[in-house]
């Protein structure tokens, strides 16, 4: 869960409305993500505008909002390196929206859209990267050469964003953090519970019903009937087997009386 501990509620609140919105519906060429540890770092992939030398290309960027956003203008770094005059070597961003034009009423949808034009339309008087600077000036051919040659080195497609992690990321935040601790309590203890039910014990079986437990005997199973022997149970078998030998005798007695009667019979006739 992100924990967004650098700007205050309000802002976040505010700011989980626009992030909900880039994400139900981006702006041309452009796909938001979050940091799910903190929503103060702001990511895009930007889409190399067509008919340009970053054509193609995928690039991504992030904007890092400081603790009294909105009061001051969020900063913005290119992830993909990139020729192109107001972006330094380091990543660094150069437009006036993101400096002397920043007002705090701009949302996050205004700053991204005008990144990405900023690739449409570079600005080489206040270049960062002054050798890309004075190459658009001087020889449009050259730097536009340059430029496609690091857009198809380093501007490859990457992994995308997962899909609804901003929806997913933003409902986190309406989430209380005593509520949420609960919340786990209850599914771990709800998990434990569950276990038994799921992995029956060689003891006995539960059987839930409403509120009642029933406890009923467990069904031998047919591999421990075998080793046990004939019926299942290891005390059956022997009493079987005695049974038997205790009846042969017997039979052997009542056969040996029927035999005297008919001599006496016999006998008497």
């Amino acid at each position: 869960m992100a924990t967004n501990e650098n700007l205050p509620p309000k802002v976040i609140k505010q700011l989980a409305k626009e992030l909900k919105s880039l994400d139900e519906s981006p702006p041309e060429g452009i796909k938001v993500g979050v940091n799910d540890d903190d929503f103060s770092t702001i990511f895009a992939d930007i889409e190399g505008p067509v008919g340009t030398p970053y054509e193609n290309g995928l690039f991504r960027m992030k904007l890092i909002l400081s603790h009294d956003f909105p009061y001051s203008p969020p900063k913005g770094y290119f992830l993909t390196k990139i020729f192109h005059p107001n972006i330094a070597t380091n990543g660094e961003i150069c437009v006036n929206t993101l400096k002397k034009d920043w007002n705090p009423s701009l949302g996050l949808r205004h700053v991204l859209t005008v990144v990405r034009c900023l690739l449409i339309e570079p600005f080489p008087e206040s270049a960062l990267n002054e050798q890309a600077g004075k190459m658009l000036l001087e020889n449009y051919d050259e730097y536009a050469r340059h430029a496609r040659l690091y857009t198809g080195i380093h501007a490859k497609p990457k992994p995308k964003f997962k899909t609804r992690a901003i929806s997913e990321s933003t409902t986190a935040l309406n989430v209380d953090p005593s509520n949420a601790s609960t919340l786990n309590t209850d599914l771990k203890n709800s998990s434990a519970a569950a276990l038994p039910l799921a992995c029956p014990t060689t003891q006995s079986n539960t059987a839930v019903r409403g509120d009642q437990e029933q406890q009923q005997p467990n069904v031998t199973a047919p591999a421990a009937a075998s080793e046990l022997g004939v019926g299942g149970s290891g005390v059956a078998a022997p009493a079987a087997v005695a049974k038997k030998e205790a009846a042969g005798p017997l039979k052997m007695q009542a056969d040996k009386k029927k035999i005297d009667a008919r001599k006496k019979s016999l006998k008497r006739l």
